[in-house]
């Protein structure tokens, strides 16, 4: 296990921050210095995606096409049983990458370029990467810089399902950050 010291020489693992004497803190995401253009980031867990989750998300987002969520009508299209909304698909694999990415983001800028190369279905288990793009600090914003990456979704089997890329902005390190004034 990759190991940081403290002043005092006490080790601890990557991925949290000592607040005190043997105490830790689970770190969420990244400041701009941190994130590094070519890097790669894989996320996990992987994510096995359910019936729930597709009718769930296939009403709440109003999207209530039979292709989605009628079984007896999925059986009569090219794949035999229903797709899994490619919304579903969105929010599963964009909520995958928040953590890391943009765990301590200010705000999320845009999507751009979604694409959904092949179909998804209940059962698949999904798992995601980002590599970082480009980055720049704020000229209109000081203390925030602006990070761009392209992600992909894939099925366990390797099958690339979900790609697109996506700009937000997170705090420079001194910058606005909300973490230590919310117990982050």
């Amino acid at each position: 296990m990759t190991e940081a010291k403290t002043d005092d020489n006490e080790p601890w693992p990557l991925g949290y921050r000592r607040i005190g004497p043997h105490r830790y803190r689970e770190t969420v995401g990244f400041c701009y210095e941190e994130l590094v253009v070519g890097a790669v980031i894989e996320h996990r867990p992987g994510r096995t995606v359910t019936e729930m989750d597709n009718v769930l998300m296939s009403m709440l987002s109003m999207n209530d096409s039979p292709l989605h969520i009628d079984a007896a009508y999925g059986e009569h299209t090219r794949w035999g049983r229903p797709l899994v909304s490619s919304l579903v698909t969105l929010s599963i694999v964009g909520g995958m990458t928040a953590r890391s990415t943009s765990g301590r983001a200010v705000a999320n800028l845009g999507w751009d370029h979604i694409r959904l190369p092949h179909p998804v279905f209940v059962g698949d288990t999904l798992y995601a990467e980002s590599e970082i793009t480009a980055k720049r600090l704020s000229t209109s914003r000081p203390g925030v810089g602006i990070v761009s990456c392209r992600t992909e979704g894939r099925k366990s089997t390797g099958e690339i399902v979900l790609t697109f890329e996506r700009t937000f902005m997170v705090p420079t390190a001194g910058g606005e950050d909300a973490h230590d004034a919310a117990g982050y």
